[in-house]
């Protein structure tokens, strides 16, 4: 089980489209049944769609918004929205905008220092975030710890272990690493979690199928 942390957490993924949202959501749902006050952050979000009002609609911030209780504005989940379903700096150059390490910073400061901050990254770890940023570089600087995300397929152990790798190279601990099985098909005899767990000692997870993921947390020595 993770012990709670008294800061929160910074959900990535070892690629995109791991299903960081479904278990970010999953992680926000556990901690409010908990009692524990959450505030949520998608600094920033590409791909995004206009609703018939014209306004960009932020899918994955929307379902971030959805498990905390719909307790916060759009405005301050996700920052930054842009239309383009590209790395979000590149997306943002196309409508005239540039955003740096700094405004995600900015974007992912909360009121209350005793609610916890649960902020979902953009694509890989290693994936650019900004004009002079990683995703790495913005959990470096929010020093949270770190919930990998596996698109639990071929290559899953592959692409958990370099991005424990690159975690542990920022000096960063990792909370746990979740094996999310996005697809609904997979080999029987494939077993990634029984296989990663032989070159890693961190908590391992996994989530079948992206139904509701095992009780991970643990307070007061009481899993909860």
């Amino acid at each position: 089980m993770i012990e709670i942390d008294k800061n929160g957490y910074f959900i990535t993924g070892s690629d995109t489209d791991a299903g960081k949202t479904y278990i970010a959501c999953e992680v926000i749902r556990q901690l409010r049944e908990s009692g524990i006050e959450v505030e949520v952050r998608k600094p920033v979000e590409s791909g995004c769609q206009k609703d018939e009002r014209g306004n960009l609609v932020a899918a994955d911030a929307m379902l971030l918004r959805q498990a905390n209780g719909d307790s916060q504005a759009m405005a301050i989940i996700a920052a930054y929205r842009f239309r383009a379903a590209l790395a979000p700096h590149r997306a943002a150059r196309l409508e005239g905008i540039q955003i740096f390490l700094h405004n995600l910073i900015e974007a992912c400061e909360i009121k209350r220092t005793d609610n916890r901050l649960i902020v979902e990254g953009a694509g890989g770890f290693y994936s650019p975030m900004a004009e002079d940023a990683l995703n790495a570089d913005l959990a470096s600087a929010l020093q949270l710890p770190v919930i990998i995300v596996v698109n639990d397929r071929i290559g899953a152990v592959n692409q958990a272990l370099m991005t424990i790798a690159a975690v542990e190279s920022r000096h960063l601990p990792i909370a746990a690493v979740i094996m999310n099985q996005v697809g609904e098909s997979q080999d029987n005899d494939m077993d990634n979690l029984t296989d990663l767990s032989q070159y890693c000692d961190y908590p391992l997870f996994q989530c079948l199928h992206q139904k509701p993921l095992v009780k991970i947390f643990r307070q007061e020595n009481k899993v909860i």
